[in-house]
């Protein structure tokens, strides 16, 4: 199932990890939870926007948690799922409307009774898909995938979330202005945790805590010069690169204390561009950064892209402007641009299927 349903007072995040309420200690996130608190309130569309990783759907869980409906908080990643798939996943479809579909089946707009639908990554919806979202908004009308005549949807909350900005996507064409307003009736940033850094404390307490329980270990103790480290890092995969690093350094300590040295040697291998020795990466594309870490650093294309695409932390258009400055390299050879980004010759058809799968068609030849 390509959506997460949040029915009680946690979830379990892609690392196994349980969290559903924000951890914080800077001003601007009690702003933000006061904010999501009061929002709670109503049944307005809100609009979540910040950078991947900083905690979008966990705002999103906080504002129905206190919203007294009793129904669930749906999850569907908007950047992870293709246009066919999410508008069936929406919508719904009738029998025989396309291959596989054998039975009538309710979308989630039509499923979630009293409940909310969170559409992650909103900003990566197509078009057409943005065309039908917005029939449901203005009239709470939906249509299945094959079916002659539209249906009511029923009693459903809609909170949408995005790490692009959406006005520079409508002056570029790129998202329909009505929806836009639509759905930014009341707007919610969560700042990166670069601007915050002493919320690194607690959640580093948090996630240490967490880990310790899944692993049965005793939690280690942070030097103050390893604290310092930490809350001097710019941390560009915000919260969830945080609760990565955390896990690494509970697994792999030994002596019961996180020093300095422990820190810099965890952060080398923390996926950060910038802690292997990259150029800064200001300025630089989500692609550029990839492409520097895989082309540049030696790192595998399923741990730099398949594994953050997967759990969501890079959009369909990260993914096509990597291929498409990967083929540029290669001249359009798909086979080469597999080795470049260090797949092994037997993986080239999953790297090829992976690829073909999510719309990655730039213009180039193909071998």
């Amino acid at each position: 199932m390509s959506a997460t349903v949040f029915r009680g007072s946690a979830a379990t995040g892609g690392n196994g990890t349980t969290y559903s309420r924000p951890v914080w200690a800077s001003a601007a996130m009690r702003a933000v939870v006061e904010d999501a608190q009061a929002v709670a309130r109503s049944d307005a569309r809100v609009l979540i926007t910040g950078e991947s990783g900083v905690g979008k759907e966990i705002v999103a869980r906080l504002i129905h948690e206190h919203s007294g409906r009793t129904g669930p908080l749906v999850t569907i990643n908007c950047a992870g799922v293709p246009e066919s798939l999410l508008e069936s996943e929406l919508f719904g479809h009738t029998r025989g409307s396309f291959t596989g579909a054998y039975r009538d089946r309710r979308g989630w707009l039509g499923r979630v009774h009293n409940g909310a639908l969170f559409l992650d990554e909103v900003g990566e919806m197509s078009l057409r898909m943005q065309a039908l979202l917005l029939r449901f908004v203005e009239h709470g009308e939906i249509q299945r995938v094959g079916a002659e005549r539209v249906q009511s949807a029923g009693d459903v909350r809609l909170i949408a979330a995005t790490n692009r900005n959406l006005l520079e996507c409508v002056a570029e064409q790129r998202f329909r202005e009505d929806l836009y307003f639509r759905l930014n009736v009341i707007r919610i940033d969560v700042p990166p945790l670069r601007e915050r850094p002493e919320d690194v404390p607690p959640l580093l307490a948090h996630f240490l805590e967490t880990f310790s329980v899944v692993y049965d270990v005793k939690p280690p103790v942070i030097e103050d010069a390893a604290m310092g480290a930490l809350m001097a890092y710019s941390w560009p995969g915000n919260v969830r690169e945080l609760s990565n690093v955390t896990e690494r350094l509970l697994v792999r300590n030994r002596s019961g204390v996180v020093s300095v040295s422990d820190v810099t040697a965890t952060m080398a291998t923390s996926g950060s561009a910038r802690a292997v020795g990259s150029p800064d990466s200001q300025g630089r594309s989500t692609a550029d950064m990839l492409y520097y870490r895989m082309v540049k650093a030696g790192e595998s294309f399923w741990t730099v892209v398949h594994s953050q695409f997967t759990s969501h932390d890079l959009t369909r258009r990260d993914l096509n402007e990597l291929v498409a400055r990967g083929l540029a390299t290669t001249g359009g050879d798909y086979r080469g641009m597999a080795a470049l980004f260090n797949t092994s010759p037997r993986e080239y058809r999953r790297f090829r299927t992976f690829l073909m799968r999510y719309g990655c068609r730039p213009e180039a030849r193909h071998p």
